[in-house]
């Protein structure tokens, strides 16, 4: 017969796996030869109390033969190198996922990456690092397997409404992930991991009858009879198919900009701004883990914080314990900030967004520029931050407690940052209203995590990409352009996603409502 189960052990006991038949006998009472196999569903840590612990729930074969396989999952694809074609603008985690739902469908999807692909990106990113110059179309955010490629790989969201979410972390372990994905509460790959799952998943798709093509920005959607039927990029060259499937990512203003000038409605969008907070991940272990050294069996300590200031919500964004801060700006003139880690988050800091919500009203004094208002305010801000750095991609820092004590740092702790800091009164650089709550929020967090507050502690401006400030509104039946039929925005560029989970479902549900759209045509 088959049972699920729930037992509680100890870190060292959990890094055991051989040892797991035994603790789950011993719980049911019963011989641990009778437990054939053991599928684990689920693993998370309760740090609640002093004693830290890990929880596993698990599927237990008792008395009963292993099936041949319990994969979700087969990388086995349809050769669709002869079927209509539709074009995939954008590599990210979205037109990824679309692509190799749209050949599961019987369609050949072409996708069109700014970018270069996983490994030349490299080169540009160490180039942002050390010489301060951002490629503007390959960099952190752009490039092959979008932003997440390069920042983190965190694969936890609350969108599970919207689609099967272990398919999708099925699909990535198919392609090269570790297993844990499938199990962990708060699963991780990691950016040294995730370049050669990407290049799996390209491989995939071409090996399929697809096509990935690199450098080539669309600077055009074409259009006829109010249908879209494909693009042409910077060289000119054009590329048609059935239906144009936009996945572009968050920070391609130019998009947003094209779609604007052939008149198509957009729509401005909350978001959220703030700064990116760096700690000792030694300090972060001992707040969450109640002691210091952390138990060698247990992870970098993460956290998740969330408060309401004068209205206002103002929480923790893409935390990456064992990380490092990473330089995102998409052009020359930006300051923008991220976080990553590697897959052994073994990093000295912890680092992670620390945002305050960003309503329309916000940015009225952009109001001129319509629906891509809240993208100049972005650029704004960026702007300022890049000028009081230096004019280049060192960061202005402030030690927290001097931040909400409104002073100048007089000096700064080491930081993971490689591009360098600079002591910057961010308490007059950033916008007032995120500044002020910023204030208030981190001696709330210091309530709530003792020690939080602390003045071997920094803050870099400006977090400032957590989402898209517009959204290219679409039906909710069709999933097609409002205006124009036969085209379907996807995923963080399109205001409908956010993170590489979502982001995947919402790829896989173009694709699923462009192939029902066609038979239905």
């Amino acid at each position: 017969m088959r049972r699920e189960a729930e037992i509680w052990m100890t870190p060292k006991q959990a890094a055991n796996t051989q040892g797991w038949k035994t603790a789950f006998a011993h719980f049911l009472r019963i011989p641990v030869g009778r437990i054939k196999h053991i599928q684990p569903l689920q693993r998370s840590i309760d740090a609640r109390t002093q004693k830290v612990k890990i929880r596993l729930k698990a599927e237990l074969f008792i008395d009963e033969q292993v099936p041949d396989s319990i994969a979700v999952y087969s990388k086995s694809l349809p050769n669709v190198s002869r079927k209509p074609a539709v074009i995939v603008v954008g590599a990210g985690p979205a037109g990824l996922f679309a692509a190799l739902t749209l050949i599961r469908q019987g369609y050949r999807p072409i996708i069109l990456e700014r970018g270069k692909d996983v490994k030349a990106r490299k080169f540009d990113i160490a180039q942002i690092n050390r010489e301060h110059i951002v490629n503007p179309d390959s960099n952190y955010c752009y490039g092959e397997g979008g932003a997440g490629t390069y920042s983190d790989g965190k694969l936890y969201t609350r969108s599970t409404k919207r689609g099967n979410v272990n398919e999708i972390l099925a699909i990535l372990v198919a392609h090269g992930a570790d297993e844990d994905i499938l199990i962990d509460t708060h699963p991780h790959i990691g950016t040294d991991k995730l370049p050669a799952i990407i290049q799996s998943m390209r491989n995939s798709i071409i090996d399929a009858g697809g096509e990935v093509l690199f450098n080539r920005r669309v600077t055009d959607l074409l259009v006829r009879n109010g249908k879209a039927y494909g693009v042409e990029d910077k060289t000119g060259a054009r590329f048609e198919g059935i239906a144009v499937i936009l996945a572009t990512g968050h920070s391609a203003t130019d998009v947003y900009t094209l779609l604007h000038e052939k008149s198509v409605l957009l729509e401005m969008k909350g978001f959220a701004m703030g700064v990116r907070a760096e700690h000792p991940q030694d300090l972060i272990d001992s707040i969450q883990y109640h002691h210091s050294p952390r138990d060698p069996f247990l992870p970098a300590a993460t956290y998740s914080l969330v408060k309401q200031v004068n209205g206002r919500g103002v929480f923790s964004f893409c935390m990456c314990p064992g990380g490092n801060i990473v330089p995102s700006a998409t052009e020359e003139g930006q300051l923008v900030v991220n976080g990553m880690s590697n897959s052994r988050r073994n990093s000295p800091f912890a680092n992670s967004g620390i945002v305050v919500t960003v309503e329309p009203d916000d940015f009225a004094a952009f109001n001129q520029h319509g629906a891509l208002a809240g993208i100049e305010f972005q650029r704004f801000v960026e702007r300022n931050c890049w000028i009081a750095g230096g004019k280049n991609q060192t960061a202005p820092a402030q030690r927290i407690t001097d931040f909400v004590a409104g002073k100048v740092s007089q000096n700064l702790p080491a930081t993971s940052y490689h591009p360098g800091i600079a002591s910057i009164p961010l308490h007059e650089l950033l916008p007032e209203f995120v500044g002020s709550r910023l204030r208030e929020a981190f001696q709330l967090f210091d309530q709530q995590m003792k020690g939080y507050l602390s003045s071997e502690s920094i803050i870099l401006a400006t977090e400032s990409r957590t989402s898209s400030p517009v959204r290219i509104p679409r039906d909710s039946e069709t999933f097609e352009q409002m205006q124009i039929k036969h085209l379907y925005p996807c995923g963080e560029g399109a205001g409908y996603a956010g993170g590489i989970i979502s982001s995947a479902i919402d790829g896989v549900n173009c694709a699923m409502a462009l192939s029902k759209n066609q038979k239905l045509s």
